[in-house]
C-alpha cells in the first residue's frame, strides 16, 4: 500500500508543477494574441492542476485504516475525487463553449505568433510525456485515479494539436479560433463523461469480472480437490479493499463444523491469492447440482 501511494505522491507533485508552467506560458501567449483557444486550453492546463490536487488528498485519505465510522476503509475516496474531477471537466467544457459562441459572435480574429506556436508546441510535447507517466503509475498501482488523471493530460495533448494546426489556419477565416475553442470544450466534455460514466457504474454496482470468477471457481476447485458449484457472486470494492459475497454447494453428509471449516479454509485461500475478503455461504447439494457436477 505505501508502494502504491508512493506513485500517487510523485505523479500528483510532477502534474502540478508541470501545470502551473505551462498554464502561466499558455494564459501568456492568449493573451498576446487575443485568442480565446489558447486561454481555454490554458484553463484546460490549470482544471489539470486542480484535479492533481484532488489526487494527492484522495492518495492520503485512502491510505487512512479502518475506524469505526468506515469499517472498509477509505478506499472509495478514490471515486469521490474521480466524480469531483469529472464534474470539474463537465463545467470547464460548457463554458468554454460559451465563449466560442460569444467571440463567433463578435467576428473578432486572433493574431497567432511564433509565441503561440512555440508555446503550444511546448505544450504537446509535455502532456503527452504527463500522460505516458500518468498512465504508467496506473499500471504500477492500479488505481484508476491515476488513470483518470491520465486521460486528463492526454485530453490536453490533444487539445494543443488542434490549437497547433488552427494557428496555421486562421488566415483563411476570422472564425478558425472560436471553432478550435468548440473543440476543445468537446474533448473535455467527452474526458469528462469516460470518467464520470465509469464513476456512475461504480456507485450503482457492477457485476464481478467474468475472468476474476472463472479465476475464482479454478482455484477453489484446486484447492478442494474436486468440483464444487460456487456462484451467486457479489463483489463490493472499496480501493484497495474488496469484499465478496458468494454461495456453494456442499454435501448434505458433512458435519456442521466440517463445513464451517471447509468455508473458512477457503476464504483465507482467496484472501491470500486475490487480496478480498470473502464470506462464504453454504447450501446442500440437490439433485439437480449433482447432474451439474457430474458434467
Amino acid at each position: 500500500m505505501e508502494k502504491t501511494n508512493k506513485y500517487v505522491i510523485q505523479e500528483g507533485w510532477v502534474s502540478i508543477i508541470v501545470n502551473c508552467l505551462l498554464f502561466a506560458i499558455k494564459y501568456w501567449a492568449g493573451i498576446v494574441s487575443g485568442s480565446v483557444a489558447l486561454i481555454a486550453d490554458a484553463w484546460h492546463t490549470m482544471t489539470d492542476t486542480i484535479s492533481s490536487v484532488i489526487v494527492l488528498i484522495s492518495g492520503k485519505v485512502m491510505n487512512k485504516p479502518p475506524d469505526n465510522e468506515h469499517p472498509y476503509g477509505h478506499g472509495r475516496a478514490e471515486h469521490i475525487a474521480n466524480l469531483i474531477i469529472g464534474v470539474l471537466l463537465a463545467i470547464v467544457a460548457f463554458d468554454f463553449l460559451v465563449s466560442a459562441y460569444t467571440k463567433f459572435k463578435s467576428g473578432e480574429a486572433s493574431h497567432f505568433g511564433i509565441i503561440a506556436i512555440v508555446v503550444t508546441g511546448i505544450s504537446i510535447i509535455l502532456k503527452e510525456a504527463m500522460a505516458r507517466y500518468a498512465f504508467w503509475t496506473y499500471k504500477k498501482s492500479k488505481l484508476d485515479i491515476l488513470k483518470s488523471d491520465g486521460l486528463h493530460h492526454r485530453s490536453d495533448a490533444l487539445s494543443s494539436i488542434i490549437i497547433m494546426a488552427g494557428i496555421f489556419l486562421n488566415k483563411y477565416a476570422y472564425w478558425i479560433d472560436s471553432l478550435l475553442a468548440a473543440l476543445v470544450a468537446i474533448m473535455i466534455a467527452y474526458a469528462s463523461y469516460e470518467i464520470l460514466s465509469k464513476e456512475i457504474d461504480y456507485s450503482l454496482g457492477e457485476k464481478i469480472d467474468p475472468e476474476l470468477k472463472k479465476d475464482i471457481k479454478t482455484s477453489v476447485t484446486k484447492f478442494l480437490g474436486y468440483t464444487v458449484h460456487i456462484h451467486h457472486f457479489h463483489l463490493h470494492q472499496y480501493g484497495y479493499y474488496q469484499e465478496l459475497n458468494c454461495h456453494i454447494k456442499l454435501s448434505g453428509d458433512l458435519t456442521l463444523n466440517e463445513v464451517h471449516d471447509t468455508c473458512t479454509k477457503i476464504e483465507h485461500m482467496l484472501n491470500s491469492r486475490f487480496k478480498i475478503v470473502t464470506t462464504i455461504h453454504p447450501e446442500p447439494i440437490d439433485d439437480k447440482d449433482r447432474n451439474f457436477l457430474e458434467k
